[in-house]
């Protein structure tokens, strides 16, 4: 399994003009192009899920995921804000590059906890916050993805 095989393109937004944590969720969830009240729906998980504690890991990266009825499989979005966002994040930096995970309660082929633990390897590679910051367009995400190997 490979991280580069859950993302494409279209789930890649290297331009996110959000200015809080709760508009950025927003902007990731709608590259998922669900209707307007399973949108909704899995934007009040992931604001649940925030409240647990923040989904901010440090180094200007924040992975927010949760389990939700309205995907019928795993799906993962990946969004780039130059400025930085308060995320809460642990070592109380701003967050420039946001990973979302979102999978259905019940997965049969059980990926949610390796995709989340390969974004958090790929995560804390030391050339990789820079390497994001550098990306020109979406394909040139999938390319670092696959350059990594994880």
């Amino acid at each position: 399994m490979q991280l580069r095989d859950f993302f494409s393109t279209d789930t890649v937004d290297l331009a996110l003009k959000t200015e809080t944590k709760d508009e950025t969720l927003r902007a990731l969830v709608r590259l998922f192009h669900l209707d307007e009240k399973s949108e909704s729906i899995l934007f009040k998980m992931l604001k649940r899920r925030e409240t647990l504690g923040s989904t901010g890991i440090g180094r200007g990266i924040a992975i927010p995921h949760c389990r939700s009825l309205v995907v019928n499989r795993l799906r993962v979005a990946f969004g780039r804000h130059a400025a930085g966002l308060d995320f809460k994040a642990i070592d109380e930096k701003p967050v420039h590059y946001v990973f979302l995970i979102v999978a259905p309660p019940l997965e049969v082929s059980n990926q949610y906890l390796p995709v989340l633990g390969k974004i958090a390897q790929f995560s804390k590679e030391a050339d990789v916050p820079d390497r994001l910051a550098g990306l020109e367009s979406p394909k040139e995400f999938l390319q670092l993805l696959e350059e990594k190997g994880v």
